[in-house]
């Protein structure tokens, strides 16, 4: 028999080479009872199962038989079976806390989805937010015309700023649609890297200013002094000098930022013809910088002539009220819910059944606030709400719980 001191290196030689197989068993069962039943196992069940799989006869027994008690390699083999149940308890404590901090619900999609890096995150207000930028060459779309020159110069310096806390596929949607919208574009694709550069490609404006008229409405070029802010979508009043018209902006221009471009564009006959598109020789603005220049906006057709044969005083924006829309959002960021849209796909839960029937909130922990049904949208559908395959629903909740209802549903 070998001294006290080698006997104990050899236990714990012993111990940790068998020990990885019983360590490894012993956090598997740990991760998977705690992740599926929510409970952890016994201490000693774990200490049973570890000792049994070291291959000592008995279990726990085995400490008091004579045969390993009295034998020479005693303190060897009490060494490595101490050092085994050792390595087992902590691979199940390790294994129990992961069960328990774990997603309950995953997916591929989820270990798949791209995220942005933390170095382009900044904070702003308390929240983080990331600016998009442009990368490369702006690409042309398959089945469109390619995108004009200086359009493609435009999109190309184009930035803006998002939420960070948002996936990525979703950020590209935001993005793509804020392209949309304030370059009219006819259709976009953007995909984002883990830098926030996105890379688009782009198709042109096809339809110009009629797309954007309601039907009864006229397009009509003005000129004058515009207010600084003044945007497309605003509610206008052109005061003349025997009438005072209403309309709605669908697109401007200001001198001030065509002679920074070093325009010289052709200026816009008062006479056109109501419906008349605006030439594009001076870059259009999203939002006028305030001094005199071009305002083209939709007003009653029964109206348009005499405003045409009339001359403008001057340009006054009509206020619309508090967007109360934007509180309740901000009430519900401040508890921690979110919105969101999801659009109900073939194999979903809810296709073909009623909101009660599928008991969504009681599943899902959201709150279904509208439903587009057979083209019309429901506000706070009832639980008799059919729901088809294709319909879109707006609902509220907790983050994790929205992206599992969104993934289910979709």
């Amino acid at each position: 028999m070998a001294s006290f001191p080698v006997e104990l290196l050899f236990g714990l030689y012993l111990g940790v080479l068998t020990g990885i197989v019983p360590a490894l068993v012993s956090w598997a069962f740990g991760f998977i009872f705690k992740y599926v039943t929510g409970v952890t196992v016994p201490a000693f069940g774990v200490v049973v199962l570890a000792v049994a799989i070291a291959g000592v006869n008995g279990g726990l027994l085995a400490l008091n038989d004579p045969t390993f008690t009295q034998s020479a390699n005693q303190v060897r083999l009490t060494v490595a079976v101490i050092v085994v149940l050792m390595i087992s308890l902590y691979a199940h404590n390790a294994g129990d806390r992961m069960g328990a901090e774990f997603p309950r619900k995953l997916s591929l999609r989820k270990l798949t989805e791209r995220t942005l890096s933390t170095d382009v995150i900044e904070l702003a207000g308390g929240r983080g937010q990331v600016r998009v930028t442009v990368s490369g060459e702006v690409g042309d779309m398959e089945g469109y015309p390619p995108v004009p020159t200086e359009l493609r110069r435009e999109l190309h310096e184009w930035s803006a700023a998002f939420p960070a806390d948002v996936p990525v596929a979703e950020l590209e949607t935001r993005v793509a649609d804020r392209l949309r919208t304030e370059f009219d574009l006819a259709d976009v694709a953007v995909t984002l890297d883990e830098r926030a550069r996105a890379t688009v490609s782009a198709a042109p404006p096809l339809g110009g200013l009629s797309k954007r008229i309601s039907p009864g409405k006229r397009a009509v070029s003005v000129r004058g002094l515009l207010p600084t802010g003044t945007a497309r979508g605003d509610e206008v009043s052109i005061v003349t000098p025997g009438r005072t018209y209403r309309g709605s902006v669908v697109s401007l221009r200001s001198d001030r930022s065509h002679d920074a471009a070093g325009g010289g564009g052709t200026p816009i006959d008062p006479g056109a013809t109501p419906g008349a598109a605006v030439p594009t020789s001076a870059p259009t603005l999203p939002v006028a910088d305030g001094g005199d220049g071009r305002l083209t906006v939709a007003v009653d057709a029964a109206g348009t002539e005499s405003l045409l044969a009339a001359s403008v005083d001057r340009l006054l924006v009509r206020s619309r009220g508090t967007r109360r829309e934007y509180e309740l959002l901000s009430l519900l960021r401040q508890a921690g819910d979110r919105v969101r849209k999801v659009t109900v796909g073939d194999d979903g839960p809810l296709a073909g059944r009623t909101i009660g029937a599928a008991s969504v909130r009681d599943t899902y922990g959201v709150t279904v606030l509208a439903v587009r049904h057979e083209g019309s949208w429901r506000f706070a559908p009832r639980g008799s709400q059919s729901v088809a395959v294709g319909d879109e629903l707006f609902a509220v909740g907790k983050p994790d719980a929205l992206a599992t209802f969104r993934e289910a549903v979709a």
